[in-house]
């Protein structure tokens, strides 16, 4: 099991910047990968970016250019760099990690923050 506690979620006006930070614990010995998804009202959660153990990253074509993620070697944290917000930005950002062993995989959800960016 893993568990996940997200933190740095706000109100902010647009062009602003916020930081999401996500502790993890219990067995982080299976964390293959860490990453932050969101889910605006009425819509499907997406994913807003990864980074895989060996530190490659991914980023959805949304954020590119404007969101930065970065975790801790030990992995037990992962943090999301949020810069030249907009309003489309606003939505419940939720950490994740993706847990691997022999013969399963299986996805930890933190319990959300909301991030609201303000015009």
């Amino acid at each position: 099991q893993v568990q996940l506690v997200e933190s740095g979620g706000g109100l902010v006006q647009t062009g602003g910047s916020l930081r999401l930070s996500c502790a993890a614990s219990g067995s982080i010995f299976s964390i293959s990968a860490l990453g932050w998804y969101r889910q605006a009202p009425g819509k499907q959660r997406e994913l807003v970016a990864l980074i895989y153990s060996g530190g490659t990253t991914t980023y959805a074509d949304s954020v590119k250019g404007r969101f930065t993620i970065s975790r801790n070697n030990a992995k037990t944290a992962v943090y999301l760099q949020m810069n030249s917000l907009k309003s489309e930005d606003t939505s419940v950002y939720y950490c994740n990690a993706e847990g691997r062993g022999p013969g399963w995989r299986r996805d930890y959800w933190g319990q959300g923050t909301q991030v609201t960016v303000s015009s």
